[in-house]
C-alpha cells in the first residue's frame, strides 16, 4: 500500500560489518543503514575504494558496520573478457526494472541496455546508447510489489544491461555497490535519498511555466514575447536568454548590439512578474585579453592535456576554449566568484548546457579521456578525463549554484543543469535535453522524466513541443498540456525552427495552450507542497502509477499516465488518433476537472485527464498570470470522499522566496472530510504548524463524486458543511 500521511517519516537507522558466508569472491557484505548495504568485491577492494561522488555525505558510505544477513539479491563480482570490472545480480520472475537515469524509451526497462557516459546527443533516438546525464541505479519491484535498489557507486563509464537480471560492467578500479530494500519502491526511492542527498525547496517562481528559445534576441523580441503573454493572458513566470545574448560566445558578457543594457531589460521584466534565466557554459574562448581566460589562465584553473601540463584546447562556440577543472574546490570556488557580477544586472538564474563537456568536431563529441584533472584528494586526487568525465557537469552546477547563492544570499537559487550523475539534484533541476519535435518524442516525456524522479531527480521535466525540428500544432497542442504538469515545465526549441510559443499555431491551439498552463497554476498549491515533500522524504514529485498498486502487473509498463504526487492521476493520449485508455490502479479513482475556474477545461480533448484518489483532498488556487501575481485567495480544497464518506489531506506554506522557512516561517496544514448519517460532507481543519501566517482567507470545497461536482464556500479554520442535496452543483 503506497504509503501516504501529509507529514514525512523519518526512516529509522541501525546498522550491525560481516562477511556473508558463501558468496562469489567472498564479497564483504557491510551494513550502512537498516535495509541499505554496502557490498564490495573483497576486503582489499573495500580499502581502497575511491571516495564517493554520489553521496550526499562521502563518509557516510565508510561508515559500515557488520551485517546481519545479506539482501535477498546479493551481487556478484568478477572481470569480463576485456578486464573490466563486472557486477551481476539475479532477479526472482516477474521482477520489473526501472531507474537507469536518463535514458531514451519506455518507463520498464526490463531487456534495455544503457551506457552511463554523459554525451551530447543532439536528436537522440532509441538505440542512443547514452544521454546527457549518467545514473547508475536499477530499482527492482518484484511480483509481490516489494522492492530493491542498485547503486554503482562509480563515475567511470559503466554499461547497465538489464537483458539477463542486472549485470553492470565499468571501467576503472573496484567499487561499492549499494544495496537497498523497501516493501514498496517509493521507500526504495527515500532510502536511496538518504544517501544521495534530497533537493532544497526551489523558488516558488521556478515551478511556474517557462518560456525559452534558441535564442530570443535582440532584447526587443524579449520584451514582446514578455508583452503577448500579459496581453493573452497566458501564466508565465520565466524567461530564458539562450547564448546569443553573449558577445562572441564568451560567457560572463553581453552582446552591446543585441542586449545594451541587460540591466534594465530584466527590470522590465520583473515589474511585469518576470523572472529571467541566462546560460552559462563552460568553454572558455581561449583568448589573451578576455578577462574570463585571462583570470583562468593566472590561477591555472583550466583541465590539462594528457601532458599534464598545458591547457587542453576544444572548439566549441567561440571556437578554440579552455575548460574550467572543476575536479579543484579552488578551481569552482574562482568560478563561483564570477557570478557576482553577472547576476548583479538583475539575472534570476543560471542554465549551465554544453557541460557533458561537449567538444565540436571529434568523434567522441567530448575532450579526451587522457586528459589530466588536478583533483582534490576529498575526490579521488588527479586522475584521467575518463575518471571524471560523468561527474564534470555535477561539479560545474554545484560551483555554479555556490556562486548564486553568494551573488543573493537572500534568494533561494535555481540552476538547470545539461549534464549531471547521482547527486546532481543537490545542486539543479535536469531536462531531458535535445529531444525531437514528434510523436515518439512526446510520448517518452513522460517516461524520462519518470525514471529520472526514480533515480533521485524530483525536479526534471522535457522540452515542450520538442527542441529538433517544427513539429505541427497537433503535435504541440498535446505536448502542452502534458508537460505543464510534469515537475519541469518549459517551452523550447531550436534556431531556425518555427516558432513555438503558446499561440504560435493560432487561436484553437493558443485556448489549449492557455488551459494547460492554467492548470498549472491552479495547482499551484499541490505542486509546491509537493515539492516540500520531496525536499524533505526524497518521494518523487511525479511518480509511476503502478506506486499506487505495486503488485498489480498490469501497470509495470504503463507509461501513458502518471501520478502527481499520491491523490492525483493524469492519464495522456500521446498517439494521434488512437484511443487507448491508459491502465487505472485498483481503488477508488474519481475523474474530476477545473471547469469550475478554467472555461472549456472539462471539453477540451487534448488535454490529458485527471483522476483523484478516493479518500484525499487537494489544494489547489485560482488562475493567476504568474506565481506573484495573487495571494492564495481562496483556497479551494478538491474533495474525493472514499467509500466510507472520509478525506484527508493537507498543504505546505512559506514565502515562497527566501530562507526564512529554515528558521520555522512555514505554514503544514492538514484538513479531513466526515460524512454524517444525513449524507453531509463536513471539512474541517485538523492540524495547523509553523510561523507563517497568510491571513484570513476563504475556502472553497470543490467535492467530487459518483454524482459529480459540487461546491460550498466558508473561512479557514471554520467547519463547512456541503449537503450533495442542496449544494451548488458544478456544470
Amino acid at each position: 500500500m503506497l504509503y501516504r500521511p501529509f507529514l514525512p517519516r523519518v526512516l529509522a537507522a541501525s546498522s550491525l560489518l560481516v562477511m556473508a558466508a558463501g558468496l562469489a569472491q567472498a564479497q564483504i557484505v557491510s551494513s550502512l543503514s537498516q535495509n541499505i548495504w554496502r557490498i564490495d568485491a573483497s576486503e582489499e577492494a573495500r580499502d581502497h575504494a575511491l571516495p564517493s561522488l554520489s553521496f550526499a555525505d562521502p563518509g557516510a558510505r565508510e561508515k559500515f558496520t557488520p551485517a546481519v544477513a545479506p539482501p535477498r539479491e546479493v551481487p556478484t563480482f568478477d572481470r569480463d573478457a576485456s578486464g573490466k570490472v563486472r557486477v551481476h545480480l539475479e532477479i526472482d520472475p516477474g521482477t520489473s526494472l526501472y531507474g537507469t537515469g536518463e535514458v531514451p524509451g519506455p518507463l520498464l526497462r526490463n531487456g534495455r541496455t544503457s551506457v552511463n557516459w554523459n554525451t551530447d546527443s543532439y536528436g537522440y533516438g532509441i538505440d542512443t546508447p547514452s544521454l546527457y546525464q549518467s545514473h547508475p541505479w536499477v530499482l527492482g519491484v518484484r511480483a509481490d510489489g516489494s522492492a530493491f535498489g542498485v547503486l554503482a557507486d562509480t563515475t567511470w563509464r559503466t554499461a547497465i544491461d538489464l537483458t539477463q537480471g542486472i549485470t553492470i560492467v565499468a571501467d576503472g578500479p573496484e567499487f561499492p555497490v549499494i544495496v537497498f530494500e523497501a516493501p514498496h519502491p517509493e521507500m526504495v526511492v527515500r532510502r536511496l535519498t538518504q544517501l544521495i542527498g534530497r533537493i532544497d525547496l526551489p523558488p516558488l517562481w521556478a515551478l511556474g511555466y517557462h518560456q525559452c528559445r534558441y535564442s530570443y534576441f535582440p532584447d526587443a523580441r524579449v520584451r514582446e514575447i514578455a508583452r503577448e503573454f500579459r496581453e493573452r493572458k497566458i501564466p508565465c513566470d520565466v524567461i530564458w536568454m539562450d547564448i546569443d545574448y553573449m558577445k562572441g560566445y564568451r560567457c560572463f558578457t553581453f552582446d552591446d548590439q543585441h542586449f545594451p543594457d541587460p540591466a534594465a531589460l530584466n527590470a522590465d521584466l520583473h515589474t511585469q512578474g518576470f523572472h529571467t534565466v541566462w546560460m552559462i557554459d563552460p568553454g572558455i574562448k581561449a583568448e589573451p585579453g578576455y578577462s574570463v581566460f585571462d583570470q583562468g589562465s593566472g590561477a591555472e584553473a583550466w583541465v590539462q592535456a594528457s601532458d599534464k601540463s598545458t591547457p587542453f584546447k576544444g572548439e566549441v562556440w567561440p571556437g578554440a576554449c579552455v575548460f574550467p577543472d572543476f575536479t579543484s574546490a579552488a578551481v569552482r570556488a574562482w568560478w563561483a566568484g564570477l557570478y557576482k557580477d553577472f547576476l548583479a544586472k538583475g539575472i534570476d538564474g543560471v542554465w549551465n548546457d554544453m557541460n557533458e563537456p561537449a567538444v565540436f568536431k571529434v568523434e567522441s563529441k567530448t575532450m579526451p579521456e587522457d586528459n589530466w584533472h588536478r583533483a582534490d584528494d576529498a575526490l579521488g586526487g588527479p586522475g584521467p578525463h575518463a575518471q571524471y568525465h560523468n561527474v564534470y557537469g555535477m561539479l560545474m552546477v554545484k560551483a555554479t549554484r555556490e556562486g548564486v547563492l553568494a551573488a543573493n544570499p537572500d534568494k533561494r537559487p535555481f540552476v538547470l543543469s545539461r549534464a549531471s550523475f547521482t547527486g546532481g539534484h543537490r545542486y539543479g533541476a535536469a531536462w531531458t535535453g535535445d529531444n525531437v519535435a514528434d510523436w515518439t518524442h512526446l510520448d517518452w516525456s513522460i517516461p524520462m522524466t519518470l525514471n529520472l524522479g526514480l533515480s533521485g531527480q524530483p525536479f526534471a521535466g522535457p522540452d515542450i513541443g520538442g527542441f529538433v525540428g517544427n513539429g505541427d500544432a497537433a503535435l504541440y497542442k498535446r505536448w502542452i498540456g502534458i508537460g505543464a504538469l510534469l515537475p519541469f515545465a518549459r517551452g523550447h526549441t531550436g534556431k531556425e525552427n518555427i516558432d513555438k510559443e503558446p499561440w504560435a499555431f493560432g487561436p484553437e491551439v493558443e485556448a489549449t495552450a492557455r488551459r494547460g498552463i492554467e492548470r498549472r497554476y491552479v495547482l499551484m498549491p499541490y505542486i509546491y507542497s509537493l515539492f516540500w515533500k520531496a525536499s524533505k522524504t526524497g518521494s518523487p514529485v511525479v511518480m509511476p502509477v503502478f506506486f499506487a498498486d505495486p503488485a498489480n502487473p498490469d501497470l509495470r509498463a504503463e507509461d501513458d499516465a502518471f501520478l502527481l504526487g499520491d491523490a492525483m492521476l493524469v492519464r495522456c493520449r500521446t498517439t494521434p488518433g488512437a484511443d487507448r485508455e491508459p491502465a487505472m490502479p485498483r481503488g477508488l479513482w474519481r475523474k474530476f476537472d477545473l471547469r469550475d475556474r478554467i472555461p472549456g477545461d472539462h471539453t477540451d480533448p487534448d488535454l490529458p485527464e485527471l483522476y483523484i484518489r478516493g479518500g484525499t483532498i487537494i489544494p489547489s488556487g485560482p488562475v493567476m498570470q504568474h506565481t506573484g501575481a495573487t495571494p492564495l485567495e481562496p483556497l479551494t480544497l478538491i474533495v474525493c470522499p472514499d467509500l466510507n464518506g472520509r478525506a484527508q489531506g493537507g498543504m505546505y506554506e512559506d514565502a515562497g522566496e527566501g530562507f526564512a522557512y529554515r528558521a520555522g516561517a512555514t505554514r503544514v496544514v492538514g484538513y479531513a472530510v466526515t460524512r454524517t448519517r444525513e449524507g453531509v460532507y463536513v471539512l474541517r481543519r485538523t492540524a495547523e504548524e509553523g510561523e507563517y501566517k497568510p491571513g484570513p482567507r476563504s475556502i472553497r470545497v470543490v467535492l467530487v463524486t459518483d454524482e459529480g461536482m459540487f461546491s460550498a464556500q466558508g473561512l479557514d479554520g471554520v467547519s463547512i458543511e456541503i449537503d450533495p442535496a442542496k449544494a451548488r452543483r458544478i456544470d
